[in-house]
C-alpha cells in the first residue's frame, strides 16, 4: 500500500473543478478517476492491480437488489403524481383550513408531507403543489415570498420522509438497513413538519395580512360532502403508505419487494380514481427510466473515482484530516455539516451521497458515531441542496411553472427563512440524538450486503501455513 502524497488532495480538487466547470457528474467522476489512475501508475503512486477490480465493481452495482427499490418507488410516485391525486388532496385540504389566516399554507405543508411519503421525489411534489396552489395564493393576496417559500420547502420534505430515495441511497453507501434508515427518519420528518407549521402559525398571528383566509364566497359549503372528498383522496393514499412502509418495518418485505408492491398499489389507486391510461403508464415509465439511469451512471462514475482514490490511500488522507479536528465527535460533526451545506450549493443530493458519504463514513465509524443517526443527520442537511439560492433545484422547478408575474427575486428571498428552519432541524438532531435513535428501538441492523462483504473478507481455511490459516498450532479448546 502506497503512502499518500499529493495525489489524493489533487484528485479531490480536480473532481470539484470538473463539476464546477459544468461537466456531467457521472462522466466527470469517471474521467478524473481514470486520469489520476494512469498518472498514479506512471508515478508509482497507484498499483495497476486495483483497476482489475473495476469490472467486478460495475457488476456488483448492476446486481445490487437494493437499488431496484429506486425505480419501483420512483414509478409509484410518478403514477400517483400524474393521476391528479395531488390536486384532489390540495383542493380538499385547502377548503378545510381555508377559513383561517394561512389556511392554504397549512394545506400545502400537510399535503407536501403526504405527497413526500407517496411520491419520494422533490420534483413531483414541488411541481404539483406549485401548479395547483400558487395561482390560488396569488388570487387571494398571499405575500409572494411566503407563497413561493412554503411551496418549495414543503416539496423538499420529500427527501426526509420515508420512502425517500435519499434514504435508500444513504443506506446503501453506509452499509446499513434501509428499514432502520426509514425508522430513524420518522422523528426528524415529524419535527420538520411541526417547525414549518409553527412558523406559519406565528407569522399568521404577527402578519395576518400576508396570508389572508379564503373569502367566504369562495369557500365550499362545509359538511359531509366536502369531508368525503378529502377522505376519498387521502385515505387510500395513507393506506398504501402504511402498507408499503409497514411491511418494511415489520420485516415482512425487503425495500425492493415493498417498492414493487407500492408500484402495483399506485396503479390500483389510479384505476380506483378512474384515471388509469396507457398514456399515464408510458409517461411514468419514461420519468422512472430517466431518474434510474441518472442514478446508475452517477454510481458507476463514483465507483471508478473511489476505487482510484482509495488505491492512492485517499481514504487514509481523509481520515487523518478529519480525525485530527479539534473537538472530537462534535468538531467532526460541525465541520462535516458546514462542508455539506456549502457543497450543496453546487451538487445535488445524489452526487453528495455517492461522492462524499463513502469518504466520511469510515471516519464517523472510527469516532464511534451511530451511522444510522449520522445518515439521517446528513439527509436533513442535504434538504438544503434543493433550497439554496440561486442553484436550488426546487427553486428551478418552481420558477419553471410559476406565472411570469412572479419575480425570481421573490422566489429566492422567499426560500431563505425555510433554509434557516432546515438548519435549525440539523442543530436539533445533533443536540437531541434521541429524535432519531428512539424509533430504532435499540436494534440497528446491518445491511445484508455489508455482512456478505465482511464474510468474503475472512481468510480461507486453505490459506494458512500447512493449509490452515492463522493457526500456528492446534486450536485451543476452552
Amino acid at each position: 500500500m502506497f503512502a499518500y502524497g499529493p495525489l489524493p488532495p489533487l484528485m479531490f480538487g480536480g473532481m470539484i473543478a470538473f463539476l464546477l466547470i459544468g461537466f456531467p457528474v457521472a462522466f466527470s467522476l469517471s474521467a478524473v478517476g481514470l486520469l489520476f489512475g494512469l498518472f498514479g501508475i506512471w508515478t508509482a503512486h497507484f498499483s495497476p492491480d486495483f483497476l482489475q477490480a473495476l469490472p467486478f465493481r460495475f457488476f456488483g452495482i448492476m446486481s445490487n437488489e437494493l437499488l431496484l427499490a429506486i425505480p419501483f418507488f420512483t414509478f409509484m410516485g410518478a403514477i400517483l403524481e400524474k393521476c391528479g391525486l395531488a390536486e384532489d388532496l390540495l383542493e380538499g385540504t385547502g377548503q378545510l383550513f381555508g377559513s383561517v389566516p394561512g389556511g392554504i399554507a397549512y394545506a400545502v405543508i400537510v399535503v407536501g408531507a403526504i405527497l413526500g411519503a407517496i411520491t419520494g421525489t422533490v420534483a413531483a411534489s414541488v411541481i404539483a403543489m406549485g401548479v395547483i396552489s400558487l395561482p390560488v395564493m396569488i388570487r387571494y393576496g398571499y405575500d409572494m415570498r411566503l407563497a413561493t417559500g412554503v411551496i418549495a420547502a414543503s416539496g423538499t420534505i420529500t427527501q426526509l420522509i420515508p420512502p425517500s430515495l435519499v434514504l435508500i441511497v444513504l443506506a446503501d453507501q453506509l452499509g446499513r438497513s434501509v428499514g432502520d434508515m426509514y425508522l430513524g427518519a420518522i422523528g426528524p420528518s415529524m419535527l420538520q413538519v411541526l417547525i414549518f407549521v409553527l412558523y406559519i402559525a406565528i407569522l399568521s398571528f404577527l402578519r395576518p395580512g400576508s396570508m389572508p383566509p379564503i373569502p367566504p364566497e369562495a369557500r365550499t359549503e362545509r359538511g359531509w360532502p366536502l369531508i368525503r372528498r378529502v377522505l376519498w383522496g387521502m385515505v387510500p393514499s395513507i393506506v398504501l403508505i402504511f402498507l408499503v412502509l409497514g411491511t418494511i418495518f415489520l420485516g415482512l418485505a425487503t425495500p425492493t419487494e415493498a417498492g414493487a408492491m407500492g408500484a402495483v398499489g399506485a396503479i390500483g389507486l389510479a384505476a380506483l380514481h378512474r384515471r388509469l391510461s396507457w398514456t399515464l403508464i408510458r409517461q411514468s415509465m419514461e420519468s422512472t427510466m430517466r431518474i434510474t439511469s441518472m442514478v446508475v451512471f452517477i454510481l458507476i462514475g463514483s465507483t471508478c473515482f473511489s476505487l482510484v482514490f482509495q488505491g492512492m490511500d485517499g481514504g487514509r488522507w481523509i481520515e487523518h484530516l478529519l480525525s485530527q479536528l479539534p473537538g472530537g465527535q462534535v468538531g467532526f460533526l460541525i465541520f462535516v455539516n458546514v462542508f455539506i451545506f456549502f457543497l450543496a450549493f453546487f451538487l445535488d443530493f445524489f452526487e453528495i451521497a455517492f461522492i462524499v458519504i463513502p469518504l466520511l463514513a469510515p471516519v464517523a465509524a472510527k469516532l464511534d458515531i451511530n451511522l444510522i443517526w449520522f445518515g439521517v443527520l446528513l439527509c436533513v442537511n442535504m434538504q438544503t441542496s434543493f433550497m439554496h439560492p440561486p442553484f436550488g433545484f426546487a427553486l428551478f422547478y418552481l420558477r419553471g411553472i410559476a406565472p411570469k408575474t412572479v419575480r425570481s427575486r421573490d422566489i429566492y428571498w422567499g426560500a431563505i427563512p425555510w433554509v434557516g428552519m432546515q438548519i435549525l432541524l440539523v442543530v436539533i438532531v445533533i443536540m437531541w440524538p434521541g429524535s432519531v435513535t428512539y424509533w430504532l428501538g435499540g436494534q440497528v441492523q446491518k445491511d445484508p450486503a455489508e455482512v456478505e462483504r465482511s464474510l468474503r473478507d475472512l481468510p480461507s481455511p486453505l490459506d494458512g501455513p500447512g493449509g490452515l490459516p492463522g493457526l500456528d498450532g492446534p486450536p485451543k479448546i476452552e
